[in-house]
């Protein structure tokens, strides 16, 4: 079994200044580029702020409600698994955690994210309660404090499709690609493992039209679709 925290610890053994996330917003111009260490450090903030504040652990179930092709979905994905937690996409009842990028979402306790990289603080009021990400996942350290073991058969990923466990959240991908990863929802997540899973490195790109992607695609030498 490869937890995503065996992949994260492979990839920094491989090459931790490579990038394995790369991010394009066109309608608002932000491009961000995350080597291995600069990712793997954004997943031990997060995983630590889940474990300090929330006591997340092996059986805790946590719904994410964070856009598809982001980079920040990612990472807050991979620190749920880094606490050995359930990573809920349904908005299940059972949830005792939400993280998300709207402050309206009726849900408590929350954890509000936001989503430009420059972003110090939220711009607009939060629920009382809520955790402002921005302002408060700096002060977490970049170091997994209390890594999890999770069993095989312990519960990893939940989706509107079914449920998945932590020997079968990684799926085969390719071997060293540079890959474009378009897919929505569990696929998403379980698309980027795969690539990192065979030490490669993915590209998204959001809100550009057909001929950008064509240039996005060119300079960034994204292997062909199989």
């Amino acid at each position: 079994m490869r937890t995503p925290a065996m992949i994260m610890a492979d990839l920094l053994r491989s090459d931790g200044t490579r990038p394995r996330v790369t991010y394009y917003d066109e309608t608002s111009g932000e491009r961000i580029e995350l080597s291995a260490v600069a990712l793997d450090n954004w997943v031990a903030k997060a995983a630590n702020l889940l474990v300090e504040e929330f006591e997340a652990a092996p059986g805790t179930v946590i719904t994410i409600r964070l856009p598809d092709g982001h980079w920040r979905t990612l990472y807050w994905a991979l620190g749920v698994f880094a606490t050995g937690a359930t990573l809920d996409l349904t908005g299940s009842a059972d949830a005792s955690l939400t993280i998300t990028d709207d402050p309206a979402t009726a849900a408590d306790p929350l954890i509000v994210v936001t989503l430009p990289m420059l972003a110090r603080r939220h711009p607009g009021p939060l629920p009382a309660g809520a955790v402002d990400e921005a302002a408060e996942i700096s002060g977490f350290p970049d170091v997994l404090i209390a890594p999890a073991s999770p069993a095989a058969g312990d519960r990893a990923l939940v989706a509107a499709d079914g449920e998945l466990d932590y020997a079968g959240l990684v799926p085969a991908g390719p071997a060293g690609g540079r890959v474009l990863v378009t897919e929505t929802g569990a696929d998403f997540i379980r698309r980027c493992l795969a690539v990192w899973a065979g030490d490669g490195s993915v590209l998204l790109v959001n809100g550009a039209d057909p001929a950008t992607l064509e240039r996005r695609l060119a300079e960034e030498r994204v292997d062909p679709t199989p």
